[in-house]
């Protein structure tokens, strides 16, 4: 079997490497110092210089074959333009030189030398190695331990850089640390045990750091969307170079004519009352984050006009004439369906198009009881930082409180809005700072009052089936069954999802279900009569 050459690649330094009298050799060189280690026999060496230093490459090749007379050197004349900092020209210029060599692995064994060159020229070494255009291992060579004496020969030392970070134990427990703190950033340092929830914040943790486009939130309303968007403004803030504001806006509450100057500000004069400039939410997140919440809520008028934002930069003012810049990052926040507001013409799907790249769905609290026991921690904790005073349940109310919301009939409506305000209603009203069981008892009573829902039997809310329907489909339909399908149908028209109606409409065979699937119970249901949740 015949054995693989060993081929060197590497730019020649022309700082380091310089040197033209005896003295040189007293010096530490590092592409000289490449061919000095005995251990290491190198068959053919590309040397890679700028045409202006062609001249000292020839010096430098001609002392490679005095220390090593077995080494090939081939010098390769590469242009890096005008700036030799430009990582485009210079990155340009190698690959342009790496497509046209023929690499024989079979044959031949390479290594990459990046210790000499700029920083802007070992990157784009580094890259092409990484790509695959430069094949081999890398390679550097560093100068002797301690300062040359005179008569040193300046070998040094030289090793291979090896990239798999599961190799070394302790990187690989400082990024998996690392990951662990910024996901418990996330979580508010929460202990969540919801396994898909912590795969959903792992996601969120990547796409926050290394993306900039928009993120939408969707999920129930207190399922925690605007906690979570000001933690990923924390950590874009604290990580990733962030530095304007973070704005929040609800956008249930911009209605009529004040919607558009709230969002994108007014000239003076633009309409009655508009006594002074304004510059608006946008202007006020340049350079940050804006948060609209309930994004659905927004009017079409303004929708078209935070799509240019998003996309151009810049928005027009209320009575403006020239545009206004605004560079902002956006988060937005749903609890509706925007693909259904897209087919009944409430919301725009280029829009929806523009802002759906990354998103998250956030589970309501009842489909992650498992996590109730630490937010009741994280809740508990909350209180008593804002309130500056002591909150502790005895043993027997914290299990009873525990009790009732792990309890599968227990619905939590309000996500974790109803389990802050619980914990805010027994810490205000427990004496000394102390909450009992009667005082749990008061508050379950208090929670469940809060969430009925009266319910009419005399009047079930019907569709008129024969503008769904056909005669001969109802032909075959049995009349107590019409009632049914009617009902049904009743509650889909004023849900916003498919879940939320079967929710409803399976509210209580749902309860004794290990994994309860409203959306598809509901689905198969629909389908047995040619009809959907969005179309009827």
């Amino acid at each position: 079997m015949a054995v693989k050459k060993t081929v060197a690649m590497g730019l020649l330094g022309t700082r380091l490497d310089r040197g033209s009298s005896a003295g040189r050799w007293s010096g530490w060189r590092p592409t000289v110092s490449l061919f000095q280690h005995e251990d290491l026999l190198i068959d053919r060496f590309e040397l890679l210089t700028e045409p202006q230093f062609a001249e000292m490459a020839q010096e430098v090749a001609a002392d490679i074959r005095l220390v090593s007379p077995e080494t090939e050197v081939r010098i390769h004349e590469l242009s890096f333009g005008r700036d030799a900092w430009d990582l485009a020209d210079v990155y340009g210029a190698l690959f342009d030189w790496a497509k046209q060599q023929d690499f024989r692995l079979g044959e031949e064994d390479y290594l990459l030398h990046i210790t000499t060159g700029t920083h802007v020229a070992q990157i784009s070494l580094f890259l092409l190695n990484e790509a695959g255009y430069l094949p081999g291992r890398m390679i550097q060579t560093a100068p002797p331990f301690g300062k040359l004496r005179r008569g040193d020969s300046g070998v040094g030392r030289y090793s291979f850089i090896d990239l798999d970070l599961s190799r070394y134990d302790e990187l690989t427990s400082r990024f998996a640390k690392e990951l662990l703190e910024t996901t418990d950033f996330l979580k508010s340092g929460i202990a969540t045990r919801n396994e898909k929830f912590n795969r959903l914040i792992e996601r969120i943790e990547q796409v926050a750091l290394r993306s900039k486009a928009p993120i939408l939130l969707t999920g129930p309303t207190g399922a925690g969307k605007s906690h979570l968007a000001k933690r990923i403004y924390e950590l874009r803030h604290e990580r990733a170079g962030l530095e304007g504001e973070f704005v929040e806006v609800n956008c249930a509450t911009l209605t009529g004519d004040t919607a558009a100057s709230t969002l994108f500000g007014h000239r003076k004069g633009a309409f009655t009352g508009a006594q002074a400039n304004r510059p608006g939410l946008l202007r006020t997140a340049h350079g940050g984050m804006l948060f609209l919440d309930e994004i659905g809520e927004l009017g079409l008028d303004e929708q078209a006009m935070l799509l240019r934002a998003l996309e151009e930069k810049t928005f027009l003012p209320v009575g403006a004439d020239s545009p206004v810049k605004s560079d902002f990052q956006l988060i937005a926040g749903t609890n509706r369906d925007l693909g259904a507001a897209v087919s009944e013409g409430r919301f725009r799907e280029d829009l929806l198009a523009r802002i759906q790249l990354w998103t998250f769905s956030l589970p309501a609290l009842a489909e992650r009881r498992e996590d109730i026991p630490p937010n009741l921690d994280y809740e508990i904790e909350r209180f008593t930082q804002s309130e500056g005073r002591s909150l502790t349940f005895n043993k027997e109310a914290k299990e009873a409180f525990l009790r009732f919301a792990l309890s599968a009939d227990t619905p939590w409506r309000g996500n974790f809005r109803d389990l802050n305000a619980a914990v805010i209603r027994m810490g205000t009203l427990a004496p000394r700072g102390r909450v009992r069981v009667e005082d749990v008892e008061e508050e379950v009573a208090r929670l469940r009052a809060s969430w009925h829902r009266p319910v009419q039997e005399e009047s079930v809310e019907l569709v008129d089936l024969t503008s769904l329907l056909t005669p001969e489909q109802l032909a075959e339909i049995d009349p107590f069954d019409r009632i049914q399908l009617a009902h049904v149908l009743a509650v889909c028209r004023r849900s916003k999802t498919l879940a939320e109606a079967g929710r409803e409409l399976f509210a209580a065979s749902r309860l004794k279900r290990a994994k309860p699937n409203d959306s598809d119970r509901l689905k198969k249901y629909l389908d047995k009569f040619g009809l959907s949740f969005e179309g009827n």
